[in-house]
């Protein structure tokens, strides 16, 4: 009797429900709302000037919009264990499309660099999936390899080495911003897989002299670091975007001269819709504008940190690690292109996840997003059932 009323108990209260958490659907749904506004703003001269339309880079965007939410909720509808099952095809998928930039009549070489690859009417970024996949890899690689992680510095050095040979096609690229994106990523979760602090910082130590080889081995990458230690000293040559940079935020003030009123993404500011489209909503919004972006990412990567917290507490180690990594990424690429556009980084060439114009960057920044989402619900869904589970006991144990 007892069992079959902990049956009938279960069934009318239904089964456990998921639900996605709102802080990381309402702060992306905001950056994603702000950054097609600022994106139509900063563009319409720029598109004017190509003969392309005014509205050709808001279309677009728009477009790759609509398929990157499209692409997020086949994610946020994907359960986690099949992405852990095949995080290692995932992997081999990764160096793939990083080595297909290479192949003549595929990779695509654009203003001297090899980094997308041609997908019919438009070209891919083939890092901004390396990123995710990298994430899920390495979510999964902390689950079955956690002990090794903790105790010896060959647990830490296997997944490092994966992410040095992405490192290694990404500088032969060259894509020095997004190498040193995935160092950062990957060296922040493995401190957040146990990795003892110790091991980290010798190999950090090792690591120093080869970035810093890298990042003066090329006369272009010397010649940024150059100009932006002192901007001013060559403002209409090397230094003249980071200083158009300024200006427009020197102009913003409090609140902005207005949004469109911007001036100096009238041919002024290079790239104004995608790398520096923070200097535009300084400009148009002014200071408000800044803390407005602060205020929604800070959002978003609290939510996602906060949703990998409680995974990991509930024993779901691969949902927590990927809501770590996905919040480290977003967090980290956000920071260093705000701190670009404000003078205190040397340029990257990073943009601002869901705000910047871009193609594949909006779209993988969706799909990102989707599998942040799926944890959340996963995680809901545990706590769901473990709730019922108890008043269920709790009644069987009464009628025995």
């Amino acid at each position: 009797m007892s069992g079959n009323s902990a049956t009938t108990q279960a069934t009318r209260r239904g089964a456990p429900q998921g639900r996605y958490d709102l802080g990381i659907v309402l702060s992306a749904i905001g950056l994603a709302s702000l950054g097609t506004i600022m994106v139509a703003s900063s563009s319409i001269s720029i598109a004017d000037s190509q003969n392309a339309g005014p509205f050709y880079f808001l279309i677009r965007h728009l477009v790759f919009l609509a398929l990157g939410i499209g692409l997020a909720i086949v994610v946020a509808r994907t359960e986690l264990a099949r992405l852990e099952k095949h995080a290692f095809l995932l992997l081999m998928a990764a160096f793939i499309l990083l080595l297909l930039v290479f192949v003549p009549g595929i990779g695509m070489r654009v203003n001297g660099a090899r980094r997308w690859i041609h997908v019919g009417i438009s070209g891919f970024q083939s890092v901004e999936m390396v990123k995710l996949i990298l994430i899920v890899y390495l979510a999964s690689y902390l689950v079955r390899h956690r002990d090794s992680v903790h105790a010896s510095m060959l647990g830490v050095c296997k997944p490092i080495g994966v992410a040095t040979v992405l490192v290694g096609l990404l500088l032969l690229q060259p894509d020095f911003g997004s190498a040193t994106l995935l160092i950062a990523v990957t060296l922040g979760m493995i401190w957040l897989g146990g990795a003892r602090l110790r091991n980290l910082g010798l190999l950090a130590a090792l690591a120093m002299p080869a970035l810093a080889w890298a990042a003066l081995f090329e006369d272009y990458r010397l010649k940024r670091l150059k100009s932006f230690l002192d901007p001013w000293a060559d403002p209409f040559n090397e230094g003249f975007q980071l200083t158009q940079a300024l200006i427009a935020i020197g102009r913003g003030e409090w609140f902005g001269v207005g949004l469109g009123a911007s001036v100096q993404k009238l041919f002024y500011l290079p790239e104004a819709h995608t790398d520096f489209i923070l200097a535009v909503i300084a400009e148009e919004l002014g200071f408000f504008g800044i803390v407005l972006v602060l205020g929604l990412f800070s959002w978003l990567v609290g939510s996602g940190l906060r949703v990998g917290l409680r995974a990991m507490e509930r024993g779901q180690r691969f949902a927590g690690y990927c809501a770590f990594g996905i919040s480290l990424m977003l967090a980290i690429q956000a920071l260093v292109s705000i701190g670009v556009n404000l003078g205190v980084l040397p340029t990257k060439g990073l943009t601002l996840p869901l705000i910047s114009s871009g193609g594949s960057s909006v779209l993988m920044t969706c799909v990102a997003i989707g599998l942040l989402a799926r944890v959340s619900y996963e995680l809901s869904r545990a706590e769901d059932a473990a709730a019922q589970a108890v008043p269920a006991s709790l009644l069987d144990e009464a009628l025995a």
